[in-house]
Parts: structure tokens; sequence; C-alpha cells
């Protein structure tokens, strides 16, 4: 059974708070409460009604970027102290926001938007709450990452969220190659400035075919989702002028079964180095033998990594078969 508040139990149960001291007896340390609350991520009528009671009450929010926070509050006419609380300092935050809550305060926890901890900060905060024996709510609400799934048209039995991934290209790339062979369905965020290089670097690793859609500025006025394959949408990504401007999660179809097992690294340099000598054809015809890859899939590799000047030949009758 629940108990708010603290527990006294024993002969000593139905004695005043006085008369319990007196007696010695031994009270719970009363704590406050951490609540971490989803705020929206661009809609402000998502805001759940629940969400809202819990700012209000709130003796402290403590928020990622207190200013974005507070044009949310004054939305709702609510008027609390804030905390900065981010990656930067977290850290030299976390022991004075739990000496607050061991003095029986309660604290919100909310990000920039959406639910805390996703590619947010609080991790750290929530975790030595949760040690030190203060009660850890959550108040659920909006995120981008299950928003974008409810919308891309691609399996969501089972996923794995994988957050930014590196800005710098050869760590970007390195990444990519590690889920190459991921069956669940992949989800990620991605900065406007590099979302061209993304999709190109996960038609590289991936192959241009697989499927994906990038979800843009999901429940704002210009909310809009691409769908098509990596190859495809790395192609809007360079002739539509909008495609790169806002929020962007891109999620992308998980590896199929008869892939599993091909080393998308080794079909790589495979198809790089036969291209070099061969026609898109004949490249996709050995790189297959040699990695185990269909050999639609190598042609469509083939095809990206004919030299320039050159032009492809068309693929045997067979080119489909694997």
């Amino acid at each position: 059974m629940a108990v708010d508040g603290p527990f006294v139990g024993g002969q000593d149960a139905g004695l005043s708070p006085r008369r319990r001291h007196e007696a010695g007896t031994i009270v719970a340390k009363v704590h406050g409460r951490l609540q971490v609350v989803a705020t929206p991520i661009g809609n402000l009528a998502d805001l759940s009604a629940r969400a809202a009671a819990a700012l209000r009450s709130a003796d402290l929010i403590a928020a990622e970027d207190t200013r974005r926070t507070l044009v949310l509050l004054k939305s709702l006419g609510i008027e609390k102290p804030l905390v900065s609380l981010h990656e930067h300092n977290e850290s030299q935050r976390v022991p004075g926001l739990l000496a607050r809550l061991a003095a029986g305060e309660t604290i919100a926890l909310v990000s920039d938007a959406g639910t805390p901890l996703l590619s947010d900060p609080g991790f750290e905060l929530v975790r030595r709450a949760a040690e030190a024996g203060v009660a850890v709510q959550v108040v659920p609400g909006p995120s981008a990452i299950t928003s974008a799934l409810a919308v891309a048209g691609l399996p969501t039995d089972r996923f794995c969220f994988e957050g930014f991934l590196p800005a710098r290209a050869p760590e970007r790339r390195a990444a990519l190659r590690r889920l190459a062979s991921e069956p669940r369905t992949l989800v990620f965020f991605e900065a406007p400035h590099r979302i061209r290089a993304a999709l190109e670097d996960m038609a590289a690793q991936f192959g241009p075919a697989r499927s994906a859609a990038v979800a843009r500025e999901l429940t704002k006025a210009h909310e809009t989702v691409y769908r098509g394959t990596l190859g495809e949408l790395g192609e809007r990504a360079k002739t539509e002028e909008n495609f790169g401007r806002g929020e962007l999660t891109i999620v992308v179809h998980g590896a199929e079964a008869a892939t599993r097992d091909v080393d998308q690294a080794l079909l790589l340099r495979t198809v790089e180095l036969l291209a070099r000598e061969l026609p898109p054809g004949r490249v996709a015809a050995l790189a297959a033998q040699l990695t185990g890859a269909t050999r639609a899939a190598a042609y469509a590799l083939a095809t990206r990594a004919t030299p320039a000047g050159s032009s492809p030949r068309e693929p045997p009758e067979d080119e489909g078969a694997s």
C-alpha cells in the first residue's frame, strides 16, 4: 500500500507528534518529490492537465533552458522559481537540488521540449534522487521519438533510439556501420545543417534501397513527413529548400533477415574497389559472391560508386535475383 508522508508504526502510532518525540519514536525522514514532466514538442495545446498541475504545484522548476521554459510558464499564467539544469552544469547543480528535495520540496524537471532524459539532461539528478530515497514520479506526455514512429509508416513493434549521430563524418560513418545489421527500426535526431550528409552516409552504410522517413517540425504548423528510400530522401534533401529546416527526426527500417549477416563495411569497400575497373553489373555480381549480399544491394551501391565521367551500364536481366 502506498503511503504519502512519514510512516509511523507500532504501539506509538496513535500518539501525537510531540508525544512520539518524547517517547523516542523513530519517524521516517520526510522527503520531497522529483517530478519528471513532459512538455510539448511544438504545440502548446499538447500539454496535459496533469503536467500543468505539476508545474503549478512545484516549489522549483529545473529547466534545460530557463528562457524557453519561462515562455511556457507565461502562457499558462504560472510564476515559479527557475533554475537551469543542462549538460554543462548538471553535476554542479545536483547536490543543491538534492538538499532541497531532502528538505521536503517538490521539484519539477523539464527539458526544452518533450520528455526529459531522452537526448536531454536529467539522468544524473534522477539517478541520485532515487538512490537517496526521494520519490521520483513521471508526468508523461509528448515525445518526438514516439510521434515520429507513429507517422513514419515503418514497423513499430521493436525499435531502438540512437539519439544524435556524431557530428564528424568519420565517427558518424563508423556509428552507422555498427548499426547496419540492426533488425529493429532505428530512430535518430539530426540537426538541419547535417541532414543531407546524414542521409548520404545512411544510404552508403545501410544501402540506398532501405526504407525510411524524415519527420520535420512534428506537431507544429509546418509539420511534414517525407517517406521513401534512403537514396530518394537524400536526393530530396538536396533539392527541396524546406527539407532541412526545423526539428528533424529520422526513422529507418531495420535490416532485413537476408542482409543481417552481410558485413556492410566489407560490401561497401568491395564495391568501391571493383568499381574502379569494372562496370556496375559486373561489380554487383562479383561483390555478391564475395560478401554474400544480394546482387540488387550490390548493384545499388555500384551505381553510386561509378567514377565521375563514366556512365553506368544497364544491369543484367537477372540483376534483382539474390
